[in-house]
């Protein structure tokens, strides 16, 4: 039997073995070889031209952008880079792609041979790169539910700029788990770059795993199969567990795994057969006879490579060293480049990183993901935040009175200080009336009181002070509490 948690029946028996092909869509203002925009959604077929479609006469000419994000990423992937790359032509037919081959590249790529190092656990595991090569992505299908006898095709996609990334042989990763951590730090390196947004839910990051099983210990591979365009880390995991799974349930059973393509019905979280698999042989690579060979001279990748960003091992580095963050917190801050530039601007205000850290992944990412927003379209700026991260660190109000802060502000835009004045919400520090109101809370639990004093329950403490700071509207300073709470058990008890 196979479940969605991967090889259920001979799991001891079988190592899944998995090579990754990732396509990442590259931030350009237009398409790899016209000028039209290229730009996510938008009215259908409203940014296409003759070469977008391949149309007679139509000529295409070299992003030169596109050529420099894919530079880019070859050197971040540790890749060596080809003095001269070639366009070529593979021959396919979809009908999202009427001129009927794609101009990709072959024999020659612009990187190839390189690595990328990251942790699974808490442990290094390094993946081995093969190539890193540039072509154009085709147009979209698209099909409405319930209507089984017609399709349409949007060609605003046709032509934009595609980077292909595809890992060595034999493969390095060998569970779902390492693929998801590979695909999440691939993605962290891409976005750090600037080359892809790495919005996967928008297609612009995708992926694609081959996926075989053998026997452990064995030298020889198994017949693999593909699973086509994962577009979420939930989809590739839980794609490859199942299909690994299903490939050791079928040689369990004496059965025969086909080389196939597959897609991914995330409804049933099940991989289903789409076609036989092509080999290379098939599309009929040809040098592609209207585009010249790149020449990529070194005084070009010399200026590259000095304009080359932090990447994500480096900030997670620094975030250890310089601001103090766990391992664990380091991790979350590099996941994006817009996260870890979000961090750094409010850690810059408010101070305390670790405070920073907190709210942001805890209140913050509760109220955007409620909103189903994203951090980038955030009502609260990083200056906003670290304004309220200094409030609290400072002791001027408490940490529940910040979580309501942060709800106005996130409401209202208004900055913190301004909503704790105008709703009074300054802690308060007056030893008076914060003792009146642990006497209150005293009186009014005796039971409580005589738990603590005569029976050693002191867990139960922290129902007297929660009552208390309901008293107080959550604005009674937490130290004073403690400290007059303390002196009145002490006389309680006799001490």
């Amino acid at each position: 039997m196979t479940t969605e948690s991967g090889i259920s029946r001979g799991e001891s028996a079988y190592e899944p073995v998995i090579g990754m092909e990732c396509h990442a869509e590259l931030l350009t203002a237009s398409k790899m070889f016209c000028s039209c925009e290229n730009r996510f959604g938008g009215e259908p077929n409203t940014r296409c031209c003759p070469v977008c479609l391949g149309l007679p006469g139509a000529l295409p000419a070299v992003n030169r952008m596109a050529v420099e994000h894919v530079i880019r990423t070859a050197i971040a992937l540790n890749c060596s880079i080809e003095s001269e790359a070639h366009f070529d032509r593979k021959n396919y037919y979809y009908p999202d792609l009427p001129k009927g081959y794609q101009i990709s590249q072959y024999g020659k790529p612009i990187g190839s041979g390189g690595w990328l190092d990251f942790e699974v656990e808490g442990k290094p595991k390094r993946v081995h790169i093969r190539r890193v090569h540039l072509e154009e992505d085709t147009g979209k299908l698209i099909h409405f539910a319930g209507d089984s006898q017609r399709s349409f095709v949007d060609f605003n996609r046709s032509g934009v700029p595609l980077m292909e990334i595809v890992t060595e042989f034999p493969p390095d990763l060998h569970s779902a788990d390492e693929a998801r951590a590979y695909l999440t730090e691939l993605r962290a390196v891409l976005t750090f770059l600037g080359v892809c947004d790495g919005k996967m839910e928008e297609g612009s990051l995708r992926c694609e795993p081959n996926v075989s099983v053998r026997l452990r210990n064995a030298e020889t591979y198994g017949a693999k199969t593909e699973i086509k365009n994962l577009n979420s880390f939930r989809a590739v995991e839980r794609g490859i567990a199942f299909e690994a799974g299903r490939q050791a349930t079928l040689l369990e059973t004496g059965g025969v795994v086909r080389q196939e393509t597959r897609g991914w019905d995330e409804g049933r979280a099940a991989t289903f057969s789409q076609r036989s698999k092509e080999v290379e042989q098939e599309y009929r690579y040809f040098p592609e006879p209207d585009l010249p060979p790149l020449r990529l001279d070194e005084p070009w990748l010399e200026r590259i490579r000095a304009t080359m960003p932090e990447l994500p091992s480096s900030l997670r580095n620094r975030c250890l060293t310089e601001y103090g963050l766990s391992a664990y917190d380091a991790r979350l801050i590099s996941e994006s480049r817009a996260t870890a530039q979000w961090f750094e601007a409010a850690a810059a205000v408010g101070g305390d990183a670790k405070l920073v850290v907190n709210w942001m992944m805890g209140d913050l990412a509760r109220l955007v993901n409620a909103a189903g927003a994203s951090l980038d379209q955030c009502p609260v700026t990083p200056q906003r935040l670290g304004e309220l991260v200094t409030l609290v660190s400072s002791g001027a109000i408490t940490g529940k009175i910040a979580k309501a802060v942060l709800d106005e502000m996130y409401a209202t835009g208004e900055p913190p200080a301004a909503i704790v004045e105008a709703r009074g919400w300054r802690t308060e520090r007056d030893p008076a009336a914060i003792r009146g109101l642990v006497e209150q809370a005293c009186n009014a639990n005796p039971e409580i009181v005589a738990d603590i004093t005569l029976r050693g329950l002191t867990q139960k403490r922290g129902f007297l002070i929660g009552q208390v700071m309901k008293a107080s509207g959550g604005k009674a300073d937490p130290g004073e509490v403690n400290r007059l709470l303390d002196e009145l058990l002490a006389r309680a008890t006799g001490a």
